[in-house]
Formats: structure tokens, C-alpha cells, sequence
């Protein structure tokens, strides 16, 4: 037996529940079917083969969620944060038990290869050990004195919140909002995307196994438009944390807007990777070639964009087509695979759509830029695509392809390069390579990116703050970053004597 087959072999066990029962809601510690008992179909970007039929939420499915999570605040709120860590712990350690099972059924329902998901389902853990740790610091403050007073601050969790998570890898981005939430005392209704359904709900059966109080997680399956926009617009969810399109995140800070709610953006981004020619070439190529055909080129912080310095413009960019058609694309649970197939079919269509117009706006596809002749399934799959020859105005340059698809463009000289990279209306994450430190570090500052690595592919640091500029977001997640976002900070002013107090009226 193939390690693929073993893997189907055992993925056919993990799933059977899951195509036998369907997905409902887990609302209060309970699954739910949908009030109006609709469902929707949810199918594998693999094979297009039929996975679960999954509950669609709505209204009265988001209220039911939305007051089991307000009912829960308040003892969720007042549970020691010792206990809230240990609890977060347990959380962690049964992940670690799924970890295989998380990174099948993921990598099934996503189509992202098997060797990207079974370090997701680890980073989930991670992740909610990192938070753990700093559940018994979460409320601490600051002592600010004067010579009159003594102001104390101190943190409170905001309240229930609304957790909002994409399709590219909802296991692991999941995690990242969901563990700091309920370590800050928050309580939570999630609403996964309803093409990636199946580890959320995977998800909230561990936290529930693991001891989190009923109610305190809770979610919601169903469409943007129905149960998120519901989600969005609930008085009882006083924030909302999202992950997903620009477009998108604007129409859920105008949901949000009557009910003055607090809102997290993680947001699109066409991110540049700068290369001069002082640098590393090979370190450089091997960064940026992981950047944008890792995860299927469906990741925030890919570096979809390849800004190189023209002397050295051709040859690397010669390199970068050699590797682009080397990349392994194949059955997402073969162990041999680097690129699976896309999500969906509507997502396959817009990556590809990409292909004809940069013909038409003059590029050259140095690599893939067509559906593979003989697919390794019946899936979405689409080759590992290189467009050169491109100018900072062509679409290609400038529009969020999200795929496996990377735009090279030359320039001369750092102040070309800097207003090259500055040139789109994101702002997610910059790369710059260059062995210069003081040019590195005048880029650094001076490109509109949220988080920028120097001679580094994008390498996660939990305390670091992680988020965009302009339409790649709002706030910063890790750290006591994600704290301010899930907590309301509240200064305490106590007068230390008897100070003069202006008299009027006397």
C-alpha cells in the first residue's frame, strides 16, 4: 500500500461520521440542526466528491448562539485565570491527540497539501498553549502615579464576541482568534467559512471534550450573508473578529456600525518580496518561491508579488520559472505533493481568469498559467504560474489573485523599488532581501506594510504583533496585542491626600 492509499484508508475513517450525520451547530454545549432545518451541501475540492451535508444557519440559529454566549459571560468572566489556563492547556493536549485526524480531514476539505496541514493542526495547538500561559497575566494593568493620585489600570473582557474564519487553513486560523478570546474571558460564537466546514466543527467537539463550560463556544455553519451578516448585526456580540476579503471586512464594519461594535481585520494583501543584487540569490529564490507556492498560493502573507533589481532581473527570474515548473502538483494526501488543488470551482475560475488578461495586458507566462492537461483528480487543480515582464500598472500587479500565481517586476534602484512596493491599496507584509542593512532597514520603515522580514520568508513569532496597513486590515493579533482587541482597559484614579478641589457655587 501507497502512503497515499494508507491515507485515504485512514481519512475514510475519520470521515464516515461526518458523511453519515452531517455538521449541525454546537450552540450551549448541544448540536443543533438549523431552526428552519435548511442545510448545504459541502463538497471536496480533491475529487468534487460529496463530504457532509452541513446545517445553514440564519437568524434565529445566530440569536439561540448569540445568548448561550451572553448567558456563559459572566462565570466565563469571573473563572480564575489559572483555571482558564489549565483548561486551555487541555484544549492543546487533546489537538495534539487529533493532530493526525485534524490534518487528513483538512487537508481533504481545503485541498491543501498534507504537508502543510500537519503542521497547522500543530500550530493549533500552539497556539492555544501560548494563550494559556497568558490567561493568569490577561487582566493585569499598570500603576501610573502622580504626586496627587495613584492611577491603576487594570483589563476586563470585552464581552461575547463574534469569530469570523476563512477557508484556507480554518483549522489553524481558528485557533489564533478563538484561544486568545477565551483566555481574556471572553465568550465566543464562531461562524467558519461554509467551504471549509468540517475541522470547525471538529474543533468545537475537542474544546467541549476538554472541559470549556457549555456555552462559552459556540458555532454557527452557514452562509456570509445570512448567519454572518446575523452574527455581525447582534446587539449581544460586542466584536467581531474577521479573516477574509477587503470587501468583505467593509461590509461588516458597516453591519457592525449601528451597534457601535469593536472590530479585528485581517484582510487581503498583494505583498512584495524585493530582491536586490547584494543579496543571497539563492536563499532569496528559495523564499520566494515557498512564499507564493506554499498553501496553494491561498495565504494572506504570500509574496505575490517578485520585485528584482534589473541587472540581476533576468537570470533570477529565469530561476524562479525552473522551480515553478518543478512544483509537484498531485493528490493533496500524498506526502509528495507541494501543490493541491483550489477550493472551489467559483475560486478556480477567478485564479485562471487571471491567465488570459495578463496575455492581454502584454506579460509573459514564463510558467503554468493553464489547468493541468491530465489532473492528478477531478478537482480544482491549477499549474504553478510565473508572469513576467509585468509593469507596476498592470492588474496582475496590483489585484489579489490569492492562487498559486507570482508577478515579477524589475526596477532600478531602492526609490523605484520602495514606490513599486507601495503602489497597491494593501498593506499586509512585506520581504526584503539585501545584504545592505542600512537599505534594508530604510525599506523596512518606510514600505506600508504591517509586518515586514528582512532576508527571512515569513517566519511566525507568537509575541510579535501580526496585522495590516490600509486595506489589509485593522488591530494586531499575539501577544498582549490580540489582549487589547478581546479587552477593554479601564483606569481606576485614586487621590492619595487631600488635593484642592476647585469651589464653585460658595
Amino acid at each position: 500500500m501507497t502512503e497515499l492509499e494508507n491515507n485515504l484508508a485512514k481519512l475514510e475513517g475519520h470521515i464516515a461520521r461526518f458523511r453519515k450525520n452531517g455538521i449541525g451547530h454546537l450552540i450551549a454545549g448541544e448540536r443543533w440542526t438549523s431552526a428552519d432545518a435548511e442545510t448545504f451541501e459541502n463538497h471536496s475540492p480533491v475529487d468534487s466528491k460529496l463530504i457532509c451535508t452541513v446545517a445553514r444557519g440564519k437568524n434565529e440559529d445566530v440569536d439561540r448562539a448569540a445568548k448561550a454566549a451572553h448567558d456563559a459571560f459572566p462565570a466565563w468572566r469571573e473563572t480564575p485565570g489559572p483555571v482558564r489556563r489549565d483548561i486551555l492547556h487541555t484544549v492543546a493536549n487533546k489537538i495534539l491527540e487529533h493532530a493526525e485526524e485534524i490534518a487528513l480531514l483538512e487537508s481533504y476539505d481545503t485541498g491543501q497539501a498534507l504537508r502543510f496541514m500537519r503542521k497547522a493542526a500543530l500550530r493549533g495547538a500552539e497556539n492555544f498553549r501560548f494563550f494559556a500561559d497568558k490567561a493568569p497575566e490577561a487582566a493585569n494593568g499598570l500603576s501610573l502615579p502622580t504626586d496627587q493620585h495613584m492611577n491603576v489600570t487594570l483589563r476586563q473582557p470585552i464581552g461575547p464576541v463574534g469569530v469570523i474564519t476563512p477557508w484556507n487553513t480554518p483549522f489553524m486560523l481558528s485557533t489564533w482568534k478563538i484561544a486568545p478570546a477565551l483566555a481574556a474571558g471572553c465568550t465566543i460564537v464562531h461562524k467558519p467559512a461554509e467551504w471549509s466546514p468540517v475541522t470547525a466543527s471538529l474543533l468545537a467537539e475537542i474544546m467541549h471534550e476538554a472541559g470549556v463550560p457549555s456555552g462559552v463556544m459556540n458555532v454557527v455553519h452557514g452562509l456570509g450573508e445570512e448567519s454572518g451578516k446575523a452574527l455581525t448585526e447582534h446587539e449581544a456580540i460586542k466584536a467581531v473578529a474577521f479573516i477574509g476579503e477587503s470587501s468583505t471586512g467593509s461590509a461588516i464594519m458597516a453591519q457592525g456600525a449601528p451597534s457601535l461594535k469593536r472590530v479585528h481585520f485581517e484582510l487581503g494583501g498583494k505583498n512584495p518580496v524585493v530582491v536586490f543584487a547584494d543579496a543571497d540569490l539563492e536563499r532569496a529564490l528559495d523564499a520566494a518561491v515557498f512564499m507564493i507556492y506554499s498553501l496553494n498560493g491561498e495565504r494572506c502573507t504570500s509574496s505575490s508579488r517578485v520585485l528584482v533589481e534589473r541587472s540581476i532581473y533576468d537570470e533570477f527570474v529565469q530561476k524562479l520559472s525552473v522551480r515553478a515548473s518543478k512544483i509537484k502538483l498531485g493528490h493533496p494526501l500524498d506526502p509528495k505533493t507541494e501543490l493541491g488543488p483550489l477550493i472551489h470551482q467559483r475560486h478556480l475560475e477567478k485564479v485562471t481568469s487571471y491567465f488570459d488578461l495578463a496575455r492581454d495586458e502584454g506579460a509573459q507566462v514564463l510558467a503554468g498559467g493553464a489547468v493541468p492537461v491530465t489532473p492528478p483528480s477531478e478537482g480544482h487543480y491549477v499549474e504553478a504560474t510565473l508572469f513576467a515582464g509585468a509593469d507596476k500598472d498592470m492588474r496582475i500587479a496590483h489585484e489579489e489573485i490569492f492562487g498559486p500565481v507570482l508577478t515579477a517586476i524589475p526596477f532600478e534602484g531602492e526609490d523605484e523599488a520602495l514606490s513599486i512596493a507601495n503602489d497597491v491599496r494593501y498593506g499586509l507584509a512585506a520581504y526584503i532581501w539585501t545584504g545592505d542593512m542600512g537599505r534594508a532597514l530604510r525599506l523596512a520603515r518606510n514600505v506600508e506594510a504591517g509586518m515586514v522580514w528582512v532576508n527571512s520568508e515569513n517566519v511566525r513569532h507568537l509575541q510579535a504583533p501580526f496585522g495590516g496597513m490600509k486595506a489589509s486590515g485593522i488591530g494586531r493579533d499575539g501577544g498582549d496585542y490580540s489582549f487589547d482587541f478581546y479587552m477593554e482597559t479601564k483606569n481606576i484614579c485614586l487621590a492619595m491626600g487631600d488635593h484642592p478641589i476647585p469651589k464653585l457655587g460658595l
